[in-house]
């Protein structure tokens, strides 16, 4: 049978939640297509009640994630890694559709995703140097700083990047001990409907990551609000969507990273994904916990202990 009498098996895209691949909550679906306007697939529509159970999911997963050690979650991620570069190929074409780029172009993206993602997980058990230690005291004690994940932290993906961003935005969150609840770009969302894919096969255990794909004001807002939710990325959102979440995040206090600057279109894709990330997304949904432990009486020589 020639390939020009099949029939194409077109892919059923679902989300993301808790380890498993729902169809959203409300059954709404709607089209993704790709840069001229070509149908690509039917991606599902998450609501409200697909959001509060993802942010159930995430932390439900909170404590054996973050309770991991640092070393552990390097492994874990260096895994996802693996299988990204295995399927490397689907993501190439995913990425050249979504995001209109030729093949070459889409290809050297993916490549720097995973690259990404590798530098992350070499980071898990190196960023407590950085961002955590000793400190000189001026009395008979000293104190000791450690950072500790800050807990759910929902993650609005860069709209126009939709595989380079989306990793650079979620490997951070959950390298440090964190989970997330990450809604995808609303117009190229296939390629983090995969990456759950991804996940799932790999030793990300199920609820540490939660992807969901729809109109990404409709699902920011009750993250925003969630009482539950810790902490929100709001790079994927304008500027006037970014002020109303962050107005709602003041209610419960979470930590709300606002990359700055924005491009003309009021959304923080201005952010050169493949220039060197730095440590500030590592750093951006840290808490700090000090420690003080007495050292003895000061005398005329020094401290005594």
């Amino acid at each position: 049978m020639s390939d020009q009498n099949r029939l194409g098996v077109f892919k059923t895209y679902k989300l993301y939640v808790g380890g498993k691949f729902p169809r959203s909550e409300s059954g709404r679906v709607y089209e993704v297509t790709d840069s001229k306007g070509q149908w690509l697939a039917n991606a599902p529509k998450s609501s409200r009640k697909d959001a509060r159970d993802a942010v159930v999911a995430a932390r439900k997963a909170f404590g054996g994630w973050s309770g991991a050690t640092a070393y552990n979650r390097g492994q874990v991620l260096y895994r996802v890694a693996e299988m990204l570069e295995g399927r490397k190929e689907q993501f190439v074409r995913e990425v050249a559709a979504s995001e209109g780029l030729s093949k070459s172009k889409a290809a050297a993206a993916v490549d720097a995703a995973i690259d990404r993602w590798v530098w992350y997980a070499g980071w898990t058990d190196k960023i407590g140097q950085i961002a955590g230690g000793a400190n000189p005291v001026a009395g008979p004690y000293l104190n000791l700083s450690t950072p500790e994940p800050t807990g759910v932290v929902a993650v609005l993906a860069p709209q126009k990047s939709s595989f380079l961003g989306l990793v650079s935005v979620i490997a951070p969150v959950i390298a440090t001990g964190n989970t997330a609840v990450v809604i995808a770009s609303a117009d190229a969302p296939l390629p983090a409907l995969s990456l759950g894919e991804v996940l799932a096969t790999s030793d990300v255990p199920g609820g540490v990551v939660n992807i969901l794909s729809g109109v990404t004001a409709e699902i920011a807002a009750p993250l925003a609000a969630h009482q539950d939710v810790n902490a929100i990325d709001l790079t994927g959102a304008d500027a006037a969507l970014a002020k109303e979440l962050e107005i709602a995040a003041a209610d419960n206090l979470k930590r709300v990273l606002r990359p700055q600057p924005v491009d003309a279109d009021g959304t923080s894709d201005f952010e050169d994904w493949l220039a060197s990330p730095g440590t500030h997304r590592l750093t951006a949904f840290l808490e700090t916990k000090t420690v003080w432990h007495p050292t003895g009486a000061l005398g005329a020589a020094g401290s005594s202990y």
